[in-house]
């Protein structure tokens, strides 16, 4: 069975809901991305150093990162020699085929959020502003409730830019979970030091903390992080469980740039993919991927509360590549 029908098989043996939300939002992608290797193997006769030159910059232009592009390259042209492919068209299942492989190598990473075994699970939220961190902790919020059945409570602990705190209390509202906020311009670590002691005598089971996003002034950033997560670790030692960093997708390679910049930061053992529905350039995912080997756990298809859904490598290769597959 070639690749593109084993992703076609594992794809249709998704949840129906999943796949529609995964196809809807990386349409603009799969577009431009699909329509681009076609094209280039309807020009071509035969495959030879232009090609690949071609291959690598409809790589590159679709955010896949210059690292990742030579990998993928590389291996495309070990495959051609060793089943003598002249065909460019043939070329197309192995593209797709390649992507897969090298973002599932290492992975030993998963993608589900790694709850306390017992009593309370923090999360921390990063990530700059403009990110769509705030959004992104209120649908989260409601996948934990409505998806897991547990009690969740959010700390607005993004007391500096304006606004962050009522958004964030509009969506507590929204998906009837609890909120704990201080004043804005307040100190971010009292209030998460409050939201700690009020999950615990709540019984709740997930607190997720909103953080500011102000990356351009590290040293104050650095030091808030760090004074939250040793009030975190004083209060629940394990904690926190996950260090979620929310990304604008279409924001390309400065996203990934920005990625770069918070792991220096902190301790980040997740993503968060936003916008992806809003961006034709979906290979940022292999990208970020690529240069910082940290998972993927989320991604955002929409604007609708339950846009947001788990990353899952079949049903992201098949939506990027959808146009390829179903030739």
């Amino acid at each position: 069975m070639g690749f593109f029908s084993q992703i076609k098989e594992k794809f249709v043996g998704k949840s129906a809901k999943q796949n529609e939300k995964y196809v809807a939002g990386l349409d603009r992608s799969n577009s431009t991305f699909s329509d681009r290797i076609n094209e280039l193997a309807a020009r071509f006769r035969e495959i030879n150093d232009e090609y690949f030159e071609e291959l690598e910059n409809i790589l590159i232009m679709s955010d896949v990162g210059v690292s990742m592009v030579m990998k993928i390259v590389e291996e495309i042209k070990n495959e051609v020699r060793l089943q003598n492919i002249t065909d460019p068209k043939e070329i197309n299942e192995i593209i797709v085929d390649k992507m897969f492989v090298i973002y599932a190598n290492d992975s030993v990473m998963t993608t589900k959020i790694n709850y306390a075994e017992e009593g309370l699970t923090v999360i921390l939220m990063v990530g700059v502003n403009g990110a769509g961190k705030t959004t992104t902790i209120g649908k989260l919020a409601n996948r934990i409730v409505n998806d897991e059945g547990k009690k969740v409570m959010v700390a607005a602990g993004d007391t500096f830019r304006a606004g962050a705190i009522d958004q964030l209390a509009v969506w507590a509202q929204r998906v009837g979970v609890d909120i704990v906020k201080g004043k804005e311009g307040g100190d971010p670590s009292a209030v998460v030091f409050d939201a700690l002691k009020q999950a615990k005598e709540k019984n709740v089971d997930v607190l997720i903390c909103d953080t500011a996003g102000r990356l351009q002034n590290k040293v104050n950033l650095m030091n808030e992080l760090e004074k939250m997560n040793r009030i975190i670790k004083r209060e629940v030692p394990d904690a926190p469980h996950e260090t979620l960093l929310v990304i604008d997708a279409t924001t390309g390679q400065n996203g990934v740039s920005q990625a770069v910049e918070f792991s220096k930061i902190t301790d980040v053992s997740g993503l968060v993919l936003t916008k992806m529905d809003g961006t034709a350039k979906g290979g940022i995912v292999l990208s970020i991927k690529d240069q910082l080997n940290i998972p993927v756990k989320f991604i955002g298809l929409g604007e609708s509360v339950d846009d947001l859904q788990e990353f899952d490598l079949d049903q992201y290769i098949y939506g990027l590549c959808k146009n390829l597959v179903e030739e």
